[in-house]
Formats: structure tokens, C-alpha cells, sequence
């Protein structure tokens, strides 16, 4: 089913998605990786402010390339999300993270997470970053310039699309999608 989304991703957003629908997303967003997420969960354990509020918000885990001319950013492909789940659970529960955005699994306590407090994991395409940075209307760097292309930024997107791969009911389109895809091969 496809879906267009605003950000914020309130938990009445979470809860009508769900795992295989096609969600095209705009608004705001952030990028952040491992490093990133580092630092977020840190200030955050220190009592410290964030340099953004997560709440009802997104990251996209993603380290960019430069802009061209005319262009917000450069390519923009997910990167790997297992390198933070370290992290994610802490994001979710303690700073009200409700969406990521990245490619491949994710482990148990990101799953329980989410089902718990209201999360989604949405999948973008992996190698068609060219593509995506198309979505991205404005780019700025709002913390940790010091990390490059880690760098926290503030993403404005417009019909960014994704897929739903783990929903706050905690079903995986990765483990349903190969046991629909094995069923209909018997």
C-alpha cells in the first residue's frame, strides 16, 4: 500500500504503518551514523540538551558526498543500520526517536524497542543514492562538523521513498518476505 507521510512521525503515524507498505516521506529529517549516534546517546546519558530535539523525528543513517551545483546534497545511499544498534534502543525510548531509515537487519533489542514505545524502521534503496539525493530539497549541518560526512544534519525531503521493513508491531518485511517467497514456491 502506498502512503504519503509528513514529518513529524507521530505515534499516530507509527501505528497505521506497517511492514511492505511504500511510504513517500516529506519533511524534515535527520542523517546521523555511528559516531553520530555516539555522541547523541552520551550527551544525552550526561543530562546534556541535543543539538535537536528526537522526538517524533527520523534519522536517516547516511554519510553523504559533497553537493554538486544546484544541488542540497550529494549522494545520499543508506549505510548499514546494524552499526547502530549500539544506540537506537536508547534513541527510541529515552529521546523519543519514532523512525530510522537505513538498509538491512536490525537486531532483537531495536525490534523490542520499537514494538514497545513506537518505532519504525524504514528501508531505502541501497546504490541508489544519486536518486535519492534528488528528494532532498535543503541540507545544513546542525552539530559534529568534526565528523565529515557523519556530520549531524537537518534534511529537508520531499516525496523520499521508502519502504516499511519493521513496523511497532514488530513484523519484519525481511523475514515475512522470504517466508511468502518460499511458500510460493512449494
Amino acid at each position: 500500500m502506498k502512503k504519503y507521510i509528513t514529518t513529524p512521525l507521530t505515534k499516530e503515524k507509527v501505528i497505521d504503518l506497517h511492514s511492505g507498505d511504500e511510504v513517500f516521506l516529506t519533511g524534515t529529517i535527520y542523517t546521523s551514523r555511528d559516531a553520530g549516534h555516539k555522541r547523541l546517546v552520551e550527551t544525552s546519558k550526561k543530562g546534556e540538551s541535543l543539538p535537536v530535539d528526537l522526538k517524533d523525528a527520523i534519522i536517516y543513517f547516511v554519510g553523504p558526498t559533497p553537493a554538486k551545483p544546484g544541488q542540497a546534497l550529494g549522494s545520499c545511499g543508506p549505510t548499514t543500520s546494524y552499526r547502530m544498534d549500539a544506540y537506537s534502543p536508547y534513541l527510541i525510548s529515552e529521546c523519543g526517536l519514532t523512525g530510522m531509515i537505513g538498509k538491512g537487519k536490525r537486531n532483537d533489542d531495536v525490534v523490542n524497542a520499537m514494538k514497545e514505545h513506537g518505532a519504525v524502521y524504514f528501508g531505502a534503496i541501497g546504490g541508489a543514492g544519486a536518486l535519492l539525493s534528488q528528494c532532498v530539497k535543503k541540507s545544513e549541518i546542525i552539530a559534529y562538523e568534526d565528523l565529515g560526512a557523519e556530520a549531524l544534519r537537518k534534511l529537508e525531503v520531499e516525496n523520499m521513498p521508502l519502504t516499511v521493513i519493521i513496523d511497532s508491531y514488530g513484523e519484519n518485511l525481511y523475514l515475512t518476505g522470504r517466508e511468502n517467497y518460499l511458500k510460493s514456491k512449494k
